[in-house]
């Protein structure tokens, strides 16, 4: 099963409640970013741009299980950077679980078959591994010879040992839809994987790489190519139907940016996971102090082209539960891949971007240089303050 039937009745049961207690915005998935640091630097990533003072910040344990309790979503996902550069990460996801969180860990898998001795095969827990693709493509995304064959070797290593193994792919321009359905089928039948995580990259600006970005045009063309491809070949995905019928441009939805809130060195990032324009200090604050109604496509610049799960799943999520209907038909008949599409967000009123990312990081480095400046005068007056006292 690509989702447990425990995850999927405990999440149901969550937004029922949520929903029936008249809550308009509440967290479906927490994002939790324990560092930034990475053993890859992937051309479309824009996660890994900052100075080495930041980089070198973690969250620890301790901050990661009250961002859990503070947030309450049933789901946390690990992104990073590479968790599993974080030393402590198997108390992590061991203090998560014995919350009863849905783990999603994920990871490159470049060293998973290392550290996969730190954890226990749980229903709570599932590695997503990054695989953008066949051996060639995936390679290329990660501008690193060899990482299809290790992350290949270490999912079969973690299968074998009795974890639950999901394939997390990012999908960029220039991909064709033939070799994407044939790493499906791999993925699927050959690894033997529980389920495929998809979504179109977003174009962070601090990308190294902006040539290969899709727009929504291009997303919704590629995806209806894949899916005709895939027709009666029973792919396994973790997202649901409603999402991946969005994806071929059969529905047209607003993002729920709230649905997946983001904790990481900086605070709780406004707005969203794929977008660091201002933090809070607690969720809370998040919840009140961000303006949300300034972002999503329509509404801002940035969000024009985005179409990525961490942002419409939330919304699918909700849909398939208040439109149960929707979802079955859609389940019956399959996804669409031809005739017209749904129409389009209008764009012509959204309001211009806005840049503070360096402004936000050398906030950050201030604080950094500060409390390292304070630390290192108490570490000196400590041994004087002894000796003054004798």
């Amino acid at each position: 099963m690509s989702v447990p039937l425990i995850q999927k009745l405990r999440v149901g049961a969550y937004i029922v409640g949520k929903k029936l207690g008249g809550e308009r915005r509440y967290p479906l998935v927490l994002m939790l970013e324990p560092l930034f640091r990475c053993n890859l630097a992937c051309p479309g990533c824009g996660k890994i741009d900052y100075p080495p003072e930041i980089l070198n910040q973690r969250l620890s344990v301790d901050e990661c299980l009250e961002a859990a309790d503070e947030c309450g979503a049933p789901m946390v996902s690990i992104p990073g950077g590479e968790p599993l550069i974080h030393p402590e990460i198997g108390e992590i996801v061991d203090g998560l679980i014995e919350r009863r969180k849905f783990v999603y860990l994920c990871t490159n898998a470049l060293l998973l078959k290392k550290k996969l001795d730190r954890f226990t095969p749980s229903k709570y827990l599932t590695f997503s591994v990054h695989l953008d693709g066949l051996e060639e493509e995936h390679d290329h995304a990660v501008d690193q010879p060899g990482t299809f064959k290790r992350a290949v070797d270490a999912i079969r290593e973690a299968k074998r040992r009795g974890f639950r193994v999901n394939v997390n792919a990012t999908v960029f321009d220039g991909h064709p839809a033939e070799r994407l359905a044939a790493f499906f089928d791999f993925a699927t039948n050959e690894l033997g994987t529980d389920a495929i995580t998809v979504s179109p990259g977003y174009s962070y600006e601090r990308a190294p790489d902006q040539q290969h970005f899709l727009n929504r045009n291009k997303t919704r063309e590629l995806f209806r190519a894949i899916f005709a491809q895939g027709r009666g070949k029973g792919w396994r995905f973790s997202q649901s139907s409603l999402f991946l019928d969005f994806l071929a441009g059969n529905r047209s939805f607003h993002c729920t940016p709230w649905g997946n809130p983001t904790r990481n060195v900086f605070g709780w990032q406004k707005p969203c996971y794929l977008l660091g324009e201002g933090y809070a200090k607690t969720f809370r604050g998040l919840m009140e102090e961000t303006d949300w109604d300034s972002y999503g496509t329509g509404r801002y610049e940035k969000c024009a082209d985005c179409m990525v799960h961490c942002g419409y799943e939330p919304t699918a999520a909700e849909h398939s539960l208040s439109r149960p209907w929707a979802a079955l038909l859609l389940k019956l008949r399959g996804i669409r891949t031809e005739g017209p599409m749904a129409p389009e967000i209008a764009l012509g009123k959204a309001r211009p971007a806005e840049y503070m990312f360096d402004r936000h990081v050398e906030d950050k480095v201030r604080e950094i240089r500060a409390a390292e400046a304070a630390a290192s005068q108490a570490r000196e007056e400590g041994p004087r303050a002894a000796t003054n006292a004798a």
